[in-house]
């Protein structure tokens, strides 16, 4: 059996309100310890060692690694960083990484530049290609990301590995009475909205996904008004435009970032889930959905066919005839909606981050060996 060995895990993903990335880094955070494989983990961001990662979740500081203060920021940090392996769940390796691996959650910023903030298409084009050169071994979050790695930046494929993400085990269905309280203070009814979990950015398709969800007869507009969670992202002045309207004429309920404790009964009570995105690395909020029993409507681009597979209804966002159709489809029909539902769950069951933390050990273990 090979020897225990240490990992350094890089966590500035981590802050409140917690993003997709943010969410598996702390995954990482609360499971890696657990295993017999790692002899220690450590903390690494804000350019020093951290003890005990959990208070950036919620905002707040934290106390710097073990050692005199003085030296954490520099020499401490620096010899962790060049003595065990480390892993940067967040694209880039600190520069002072001897042995390391890097997870890659999509190419968004190289295929769909003009949808990021320009900071951040300047950092990948300064840094991405010496995380490439320098990791020992890189992930990524679906096959669909992995192919894209090896045909656009000529990445050996004996270097990548997919690790797909998990979903927690508190997104699941819920009784409607054990949902009732949360949903009616967020202005719900249990299986009366459709529902969208995304930032307002570009990418994400979301002004035509109002569009479409506007094309609906108004009894079904009203039957079932759209819900939308998440920060207003980037790039989104005329969206934001077009979302004020739509609350406006009362079809719309934006309810900004949502409080981790009342997503799952949000993901629960939502009578379906629509996830119009050009562009995914895995796709977590339909995979959430569907472990809590809700129907989703995704678009059948990059890698949401690969993770949502048959259990999902597939659009051309661009085709408003075609979104608005499927949408009152299954807003229609419950017996569709039923059906959707459990397949739904059979699939999300494939994921789970127990699994995502074995595989992330196994390439900490092919990472070792080269």
């Amino acid at each position: 059996m090979a020897e225990p060995f240490d990992v350094t895990l890089c966590v500035d993903a981590l802050e409140a309100p917690l993003g997709g990335i943010g969410r598996y880094v702390l995954e990482l955070s609360n499971r890696l310890p657990n295993r017999s494989e790692l002899s220690t983990v450590r903390y690494f961001g804000r350019g020093r060692l951290i003890d005990d990662p959990t208070p950036l979740v919620r905002g707040e500081g934290v106390r710097r690694g073990r050692g005199p203060v003085r030296f954490a920021r520099g020499w401490l940090a620096a010899r962790r960083l060049r003595s065990s392996l480390v892993h940067a769940p967040n694209y880039f390796l600190p520069p002072a990484t001897e042995l390391g691996v890097a997870t890659v959650h999509d190419l968004s910023v190289f295929r769909f530049p003009e949808s990021h903030p320009i900071e951040r298409v300047r950092q990948f084009e300064r840094s991405f290609n010496a995380t490439l050169a320098k990791a020992a071994h890189l992930i990524t979050d679906s096959e669909t990301v992995r192919t894209e790695l090896i045909t656009m930046f000529g990445t050996s494929p004996t270097k990548v590995t997919a690790v797909p993400l998990g979903v927690s085990p508190i997104f699941r269905p819920y009784a409607r009475e054990g949902m009732l309280p949360t949903l009616q203070r967020l202005g719900l009814a249990p299986g009366s909205y459709g529902l969208c979990v995304s930032a307002l950015e570009p990418r994400k398709k979301l002004a035509e996904l109002i569009d479409a969800w506007r094309r609906l007869p108004t009894r079904l507009r009203s039957q079932f008004p759209l819900a939308l969670t998440g920060g207003f992202g980037w790039r989104n002045e005329a969206l934001q435009d077009e979302v004020r309207k739509a609350v406006d004429q009362g079809w719309l309920r934006h309810l900004g970032y949502v409080d981790e404790a009342d997503l799952p009964l949000v993901y629960a009570g939502a009578a379906l889930f629509v996830y119009a995105s050009v562009y995914e690395g895995f796709g977590l909020p339909p995979v959430e959905a569907m472990a809590s029993g809700v129907p989703v409507i995704v678009a059948n681009s990059s890698c949401l066919p690969e993770v949502c597979g048959d259990a999902a209804l597939y659009v051309d966002p661009d085709d408003a005839d075609d979104f608005t159709g499927k949408l009152g489809e299954y807003l229609e029909n419950s017996q569709l909606r039923s059906e959707a539902s459990r397949r739904a769950i059979q699939r999300a069951a494939r994921f789970t981050w127990s699994a995502c933390i074995d595989g992330t050990v196994a390439v900490y273990r092919k990472a070792m060996a080269s």
